[in-house]
């Protein structure tokens, strides 16, 4: 859509205004704050062009004009500057995410929690997506009599472990020499290589012990897998919300809520919501395909092992967002989820 300059100015004017009085901005109001060398009775037929366009909306007779979702996508796309984050506002992501962390599972929690901190909106994070990591080690430890513990570990630094029965005549020592076993033949393979039926073919063939004492540790390693298959979703802030005008009708705001507490939903939001290209994605209002968020904005980012993008973060919040800041806090957090998981890996 092609604007002259002097509409562009006003439709950036009004949506700066907007985004952060949430009260519809009049003609007379551009024309004392912006100075665009403009009259009120100039800008006002500017303003219903816009209007016409699809661009503004009027929420009432005799009030100013809102953004509609078309407006603030021209704004995103063509209009908004990004601020840099100050120094304050540096220090507190790092000093949130230095804290020590061993695992990939635990800083995308903390990340999550930061971004929520830092924006004052909804943060969203997955997990991990573990198909194509790498086993880097295997230990099965005895628990109990009948019972051991399988623990295995990612090249990511993701440890999952499982609790499962055993026959009680199973010695320790035959665990940790399973364990070895197991490390020799299963290390370097991805999880999506560790089927039950390449597991059971492996070691069927590999060794002389009986089958029926390897077949419950196989067993705990396949429902490991399975697991994380399923990721985690984070929620941090979720009633943010609630201290924007635009949620302030319970059934609105209860809506919304309830779509955060499924989790599969919010998962599958973040999933279908990036690229392959390492951009921050931005979704407005009726752009959302699901119908409870279709007064917000969605903001996603991916994170990546090297080219490999592995998990999705997010900030969900109203359409009268502060585009600029969520989309440079996102970004100065995936960055430094990224350095993380090198640091995880270094260090692994």
């Amino acid at each position: 859509m092609l604007l002259d300059d002097r509409k562009l100015k006003i439709l950036q004017a009004i949506i700066d205004d907007y985004i952060y009085s949430a009260e519809p901005v009049g003609s007379r109001t551009i024309a004392k704050k912006h100075e665009l060398g403009l009259s009120s009775a100039t800008i006002r037929n500017e303003m219903a062009d816009l209007e016409e366009m699809g661009l503004l909306e009027q929420p009432y007779t005799s009030a100013g004009r809102i953004p509609s979702d078309r407006g603030y996508r021209l704004y995103v796309d063509q209009l908004m500057k990004i601020d840099e984050l100050n120094e304050c506002e540096i220090e507190k992501i790092r000093s949130d995410m230095n804290i020590r962390i061993n695992e990939l599972s635990q800083l995308i929690r903390s990340a999550s929690a930061v971004m929520a901190k830092i924006t004052k909106y909804t943060s969203m994070a997955v997990s991990p997506h573990m198909k194509k990591s790498v086993l880097k080690s295997v230990q099965v430890v005895p628990i109990e009599s009948g019972k051991a513990l399988v623990i295995i570990v990612t090249d990511a630094n993701i440890v999952r472990n499982n609790l499962i029965r055993i026959p009680e005549s199973v010695t320790p020592a035959f665990l940790i020499q399973i364990s070895n076993m197991l490390n020799e033949q299963l290390k370097g393979f991805t999880l999506e290589m560790l089927k039950s039926d390449i597991l059971n073919e492996k070691f069927e063939k590999l060794t002389a012990l009986p089958f029926r004492l390897i077949k419950p540790i196989l067993d705990g390693i396949e429902e490991l897998i399975i697991t994380i298959d399923n990721p985690e979703v984070y929620l941090e802030g979720a009633t943010n919300i609630l201290n924007f005008p635009e949620f302030k009708e319970v059934d609105k705001a209860k809506e919304f809520l309830n779509i955060l507490d499924e989790k599969k939903l919010v998962s599958d939001l973040l999933t279908n919501s990036v690229n392959d290209n390492n951009e921050i994605i931005i979704h407005i209002g009726n752009e959302n395909a699901m119908e409870g968020i279709k007064d917000c904005s969605l903001v996603t980012a991916s994170y990546s092992v090297g080219n490999h993008v592995i998990g999705t973060i997010g900030i969900i919040g109203p359409t009268r967002m502060e585009y600029s800041r969520v989309v440079s806090s996102m970004n100065y957090i995936r960055n430094k989820i990224n350095q993380e998981i090198l640091k995880l890996l270094d260090n692994g």
